[in-house]
């Protein structure tokens, strides 16, 4: 069964405003879904008024897609934190991670709406589609229902405001009700437990490491052969429990000093070829993705080029490191987005002339499309009109480029029939 978007009657409602207000144009939506469903948005960011992505679609650049959020005014949210405040239970669902519903209809009474309406989202694309939302904008839009089923919170950050500072909000004013009625509670007005030292590092039962009088943490450790040989050594050796991953992969430490002059590297290069290394050793273990490390040096290449450009970074950089022209590094992110490494291995072969009865199912698919065979022209394994061109491989199969600017650039997965790429997507 396909995923589904909105677990949580909160998360429902954010999907009500996506889809109430596609009404006019509905048609993006499931495209949109399967956009969110495949893995194709990138840097989700849910901030104060607004959310933020890169949403990957058949250019190989990905395009930013910001969804604009009505945030509260001041005389809101003073009306919104009384709502909340009026029952400690609210608070308390609140750090749960569930909204009670009596929240929402308090609120409501005090003329303030937490949940969103279809006139609150104001989705913005760099996509050349002017529908409201176009598919990238709604697979945001999905995709942001996941962040507001898992934390509610989420939708007073939208309206503008940190849990950190809602929170803060409330207590005071629970404090200043307490002090009104002449009642601080049965805890004695105390919200948090004992003064903690932030800088102790020990847990509850005083073991893990502790500090020295310099104030460094101060843990011999063991080495890696040492561990495994103690482990090894066991008859049998004991079954091991491996937690679940991480939900993303961390960032490694940053270098703390520069290398050498001399050194074959960079910290900067070092400290990305760790990133690259982490970031697929937690794909092998929560996706069972493959580790790469079987890859020619073409496809490596291209993995990382396409994996910068779903972040949004330049590929200056990587292409200086490289010996290529961001242009062809581009080009080549494209190979690797749309066929994965198996399209180095055809597309590498260079130019070739297939059999005549190879370049006429190329021919015949334009001409299917209705294009007048007059502006279609054969050159060894390409058919090109205009800015489409069709290109065969000695596999078989065909590869659909389109032309930017000076370059031409591959924007789907290969078939082996070329009708099924004339058209465009």
């Amino acid at each position: 069964m396909a995923r589904q978007f909105g677990h949580t009657w909160w998360g429902q409602a954010w999907i009500d405003a996506l889809e109430g207000r596609a009404d006019l144009d509905p048609n993006r939506l499931p495209r949109g879904r399967t956009y969110a469903r495949q893995g194709h948005v990138n840097r989700l960011e849910l901030e104060p008024g607004r959310i933020t992505a890169l949403v990957r679609g058949s250019r190989v650049l990905p395009y930013r897609v910001t969804i604009g959020v009505r945030t509260f005014d001041d005389d809101e949210w003073d009306r919104l934190v009384g709502a909340i405040a009026a029952r400690a239970g609210h608070a308390a669902a609140l750090l749960d991670r569930e909204l009670d519903p009596g929240v929402v209809t308090e609120a409501r009474a005090a003329r303030v709406e937490i949940l969103p309406t279809a006139g609150d989202l104001h989705p913005r694309c760099s996509c050349p589609d002017h529908a409201d939302p176009c598919k990238h904008a709604a697979a945001v839009c999905y995709l942001a229902a996941d962040a507001v089923d898992a934390d509610p919170f989420a939708l007073f950050t939208l309206r503008g405001r940190r849990p950190d500072t809602l929170l803060a909000a409330v207590r005071a004013r629970r404090h200043r009700g307490d002090r009104h009625r002449g009642d601080r509670g049965a805890d004695g007005g105390s919200d948090g437990g004992p003064d903690e030292d932030p800088t102790d590092r020990r847990g509850p039962d005083g073991a893990g490491p502790r500090r020295s009088d310099g104030g460094t943490l101060v843990d011999p450790g063991v080495t890696a052969r040492a561990a495994w040989q103690r482990w090894r050594d066991q008859d049998p050796p004991p079954a091991v429990e491996l937690p679940d991953p991480p939900d993303a992969p961390g960032d490694p430490t940053p270098w703390a000093t520069d290398p050498p002059a001399d050194a074959p590297f960079t910290a900067e290069g070092l400290r990305l070829l760790a990133t690259d290394a982490a970031g697929r050793a937690w794909a092998q273990l929560a996706e069972g993705a493959p580790s790469g490390l079987l890859l020619s040096t073409s496809a490596d290449l291209a993995r990382r080029a396409a994996r910068r450009l779903d972040q949004g970074l330049p590929l200056h950089g990587l292409a200086r490191a490289a010996g290529e022209t961001p242009t062809a590094l581009t080009a080549r992110a494209a190979v690797w987005r749309h066929a994965g490494a198996e399209g180095f291995t055809g597309l590498d072969d260079g130019r070739w002339r297939p059999a005549d009865p190879v370049v006429e199912a190329g021919l015949r698919a334009f001409a299917d499309a209705g294009i007048d065979p007059v502006h279609v022209q054969v050159r060894s394994n390409r058919v090109t009109a205009g800015d489409v061109q069709l290109r065969v491989t000695a596999d078989g199969r065909w590869w659909r480029y389109e032309r930017r600017g000076r370059t031409w650039e591959l924007v789907e997965a290969p078939s082996t029939d070329p009708t099924d790429l004339v058209g465009g997507d």
